[in-house]
């Protein structure tokens, strides 16, 4: 096995490992692996109203370099940039299926239901309005975070979540 076949396995675990770390954290994992000519980013998610932009790093225990060391102002430009690019192409979706759940009453709580008369019903000119060309940014904002994961020798692996470190 080559080292590059082996480190794009330990890659993969750890992507793995951290998806399940994030969705018991009560994370809601919107995308994995989104990739652009740009880059890839490794999870998108939503942590109640903020979109969290998570970049995994994984690290054989026996490795010399710490997973948090994995990010330098270089790439914490290009995370930037993708979050950006991610937003612009993909938020719509997500973001319709937001607004929704939010009407529906099941968004965070004190969010108003549909028949809170804070919301409002729907207009007729809003139904038949055009589509949108323009999205809010998720209410929460948008956070770039790490996920730091040790592969050890024995036992399971750690994981850390460092949230809004670029």
């Amino acid at each position: 096995m080559t080292v590059q076949s082996s480190n794009n396995g330990l890659g993969r675990y750890g992507e793995e490992v951290a998806a399940r770390r994030l969705a018991a954290e009560g994370l809601q994992i919107l995308e994995r692996n989104w990739r652009c000519v740009e880059g890839e980013l490794d999870i998108v998610a939503l942590e109640g109203e903020t979109l969290a932009v998570c970049e995994v790093k994984t690290r054989s225990e026996r490795g010399f370099q710490q997973p948090s060391e994995g990010i330098d102002q270089a790439k914490a430009a290009r995370l930037r940039r993708l979050a950006e690019r991610w937003l612009g192409e993909r938020w719509p979706t997500h973001f319709e299926r937001f607004a929704d759940m939010v009407r529906a009453g099941g968004g965070e709580p004190g969010t108003p239901g549909p028949d809170d008369p804070a919301t409002g019903a729907a207009t007729e000119a809003e139904a038949t309005a055009e589509p949108r060309t323009e999205w809010p940014v998720p209410p929460g904002g948008v956070r770039i975070d790490l996920v730091a994961v040790v592969n050890r020798l024995k036992g399971p692996a750690l994981v850390e979540h460092l949230r809004g470190v670029v």
